[in-house]
């Protein structure tokens, strides 16, 4: 705290409004590290080496590690510094878009989602075909590439690139790009690997492992191609099974698991709901466009996490606090940022600041009448020096942001010699003065002398070697093959000691009762749907044991019928909002129409009460809170009534049920209640019913559970 409150001194003498922070009575001095060394990887390799130390040290004296994260500036750094984390055994999650696109299952993931819409992704297939789990070898990838300049008639084999090609020689070919094994976009396209994996030619031509795996691939592809149609977060989620990239997430040690599959899965939902129409290419360009944008889109909200360490841009970590932090590359031009190349007045994608909803914070241009060209170009300059202090001091804020994040541990560092380049950078004022500022408080780990004038960069003489195709399992190759043989073996009845499998069961059965005879009470989630209230009030025995242990629904086509009734209603009743398919009135309805139906179903609306009715608002969307859990769900339609109450009604295309109607009448008492407390009606001037459109049928519960029966529901949840 007293090296982030002289960081912030300036702040303060800048007009920026930021107090001094004290510390709690009592606490305990923080630790304080900074260093400077003389590359980015060996800065790299300090960072991590400093976190693995206090992170297994922790786990060994206490049984659990301190909350951790990586603060970085750029989204660029977060694949070497998760790299060299992993490479430590530390479990690593990439937080945000912009880096969870250069994971390598997500990376997968989008390369399969470009090939159904595009065969000619020469890139996404040969990342496919080199990968992890496929590992086709140079000879076989040459005998492929040969086949895709076959098919490809305009475009006749090149010498070297053909059948029996040598390793040189099929990467000398891919990568007419510059880069060693990189595949050259517009060769690559003419290509078509996805064509030649369709028809692979003659066998000979390949191994007999290659030409197995590129069949089973193509099959896998050909598979996807014919669900491309269905829902992206369906397809999403097929793609990922297909390629068994779950099997491969949760088999990984440590407990980071799927967490980067979920966090796309999301980002597909998010997607989906914003946009319901859009099919997978706008995916694809929305996922371009993130990943271009180096300020890119940020991550939503973020959770401290404290089973992994969480890397993630220090504009992310506002507000969040973990135990450890670690903020490097404090270098000239990465923190602070560079600075930009040309102001407003230089380029047309800036605004002018009249036009910025922030001018008036910001340094105003003022002309002054008949002045010549000289007192113009003084005046400009002066403008553009006072935004260029103003860049600073948004950055020297954003340190202090970075600084005040850590509870205990703060490691800092810099570097002089990036990746490439012939130039070494310097430290930024930041970390100098986090050095000089915290003499008696910071440990300088290293502080490495600038490089002489005409030295050159280091890094750019160390090749790097990589073995390919790359094995996935790496050092852990003979465990796990060792581990499949024993499965294999016993599997085929030649086990000896399969009792230790029938104890190991046992064992497992013994535990599970063992908690469920604790009365182990299921917590409830910050949010509920009205559909889980309704399961709560039919099953909750089923709805307990799915939040205990949640598990993805399969594809259910039936919670899709009867959207083109309500899409017709909707439009209808005049109303143009968008929303997502699962939000669609009816949706959770598993007895719904087809839409095959629609026109009886027409008919049969037209027909009843409701149809000569207007509605007073339609499709509403709420959340409410009961018992401290939120309640998410949306309205079909509010009919104004002529004593002046209100009624909802919710529309259904099945049949009414045969049972259970007080359960699917917590659904009316969830609307209900929503509208009372939107409308400011009382609860009893607020009515609820069920509209049965094939039956002309109009059901109007009694007795509907108000707020203290619905809290009383929700404290029902069984234990076990």
């Amino acid at each position: 705290l007293a090296v982030a409150n002289a960081v912030s001194g300036e702040l303060r003498g800048a007009g920026v409004r930021v107090g001094e922070l004290r510390c709690q009575d009592g606490a305990e001095p923080g630790e304080l590290r900074c260093a400077l060394l003389p590359d980015v990887r060996t800065e790299i390799g300090w960072v991590a080496a400093a976190i693995a130390r206090r992170w297994h040290a922790a786990v060994a004296e206490h049984g659990a590690p301190p909350s951790t994260a990586v603060l970085v500036r750029r989204r660029a750094d977060m694949a070497a510094l998760a790299a060299a984390l992993r490479a430590r055994d530390l479990p690593v999650e990439v937080v945000g878009l912009g880096g969870l696109l250069d994971t390598p299952e997500v990376r997968d993931l989008v390369s399969v989602l470009r090939l159904l819409v595009d065969p000619l992704a020469g890139t996404a297939a040969a990342r496919l075909l080199t990968g992890a789990r496929w590992r086709i070898g140079a000879a076989d990838l040459a005998a492929l590439w040969a086949r895709a300049r076959e098919l490809a008639i305009d475009h006749p084999t090149p010498n070297g690139a053909g059948h029996g090609a040598t390793a040189a020689d099929v990467l000398a070919t891919l990568g007419q790009a510059g880069q060693p094994g990189e595949v050259a976009g517009d060769t690559a396209e003419a290509a078509g690997l996805v064509d030649a994996l369709d028809s692979p030619g003659d066998p000979a031509h390949y191994s007999e492992p290659g030409y197995q795996r590129l069949r089973r691939l193509a099959a896998e592809l050909r598979a996807l191609r014919g669900r491309i149609t269905q829902p992206l977060t369906d397809l999403v989620a097929d793609a990922e099974r297909t390629l068994l990239l779950d099997t491969e997430t949760l088999a990984r040690p440590g407990p980071a698991g799927r967490a980067h599959l979920d966090a796309f899965a999301d980002v597909v939902a998010d997607f989906t709901a914003a946009s319901p129409l859009a099919g997978l290419p706008a995916l694809l360009d929305y996922l371009g466009t993130a990943e271009d944008t180096e300020d890119g889109l940020e991550p939503g909200e973020v959770e401290v996490a404290h089973d992994r360490v969480q890397i993630l841009t220090v504009h992310a970590a506002k507000g969040l606090e973990w135990q450890v932090v670690a903020v490097p590359h404090l270098v000239d031009g990465v923190f602070p940022a560079a600075k930009k190349s040309s102001s407003w007045l230089r380029a047309v994608t800036e605004l002018p600041v009249a036009l910025r909803g922030d001018r008036a914070d910001l340094p105003d241009l003022d002309l002054p009448d008949g002045a010549d060209q000289a007192e113009l170009a003084e005046v400009i300059a002066a403008h553009e020096a006072a935004f260029d202090a103003r860049r600073l001091t948004e950055e020297r804020r954003l340190l202090y942001v970075a600084l005040t994040r850590a509870e205990h541990t703060l490691l800092v560092s810099g570097h002089h010699w990036g990746e490439s380049g012939s130039t070494a950078r310097s430290p930024s004022e930041f970390l100098c003065e986090i050095r000089d500022i915290a003499l008696g408080h910071c440990v300088v780990d290293q502080w490495a002398p600038a490089p002489d004038d005409g030295e050159s960069n280091p890094l750019e003489g160390v090749s790097r070697q990589l073995t390919w195709p790359i094995d996935p399992l790496g050092p852990r190759r003979e465990a796990v093959t060792g581990g499949a043989a024993l499965v294999h073996e016993a599997l085929a009845g030649n086990h000896h000691s399969a009792g230790d499998w029938q104890r190991e069961v046992e064992v497992l059965l013994a535990e599970r009762d063992a908690r469920r005879a604790r009365h182990e009470r299921v917590t409830l989630p910050a949010h509920v749907s009205v559909s889980q209230l309704v399961e709560l009030a039919d099953d909750p025995s089923a709805l307990a044991a799915r939040l205990r242990r949640p598990l993805p629904f399969p594809p259910n086509p039936l919670a899709r019928r009867g959207t083109a009734f309500h899409a017709w209603l909707e439009r209808r009743f005049g109303s143009t909002r968008l929303i997502d398919h699962d939000e669609l009135p009816g949706a959770a309805d598993a007895a719904a129409a087809p839409n095959t139906e629609l026109r009886s179903l027409q008919t049969a609306f037209l027909a009843s009460e409701w149809a000569t009715r207007s509605p007073h608002d339609v499709e509403v969307p709420f959340e409410t809170a009961l018992d401290g859990v939120g309640v998410r769900g949306r309205m079909d339609a509010v009919f104004a009534d002529p004593d002046g109450g209100w009624t909802v009604v919710d529309w259904k295309t099945g049949k009414p049920p045969e049972r259970a109607l007080a359960a699917v009448s917590v659904q009316l008492a969830v609307y209900r209640l929503a509208w009372s407390a939107l409308s400011g009606a009382p609860l009893d001037q607020v009515r609820a019913a069920f509209h049965y459109v094939r039956e002309g049928l109009t059901v109007r519960p009694a007795d509907l559970l108000d707020a203290d029966g619905l809290r009383d529901l929700l404290r029902s949840i069984p234990a076990g």
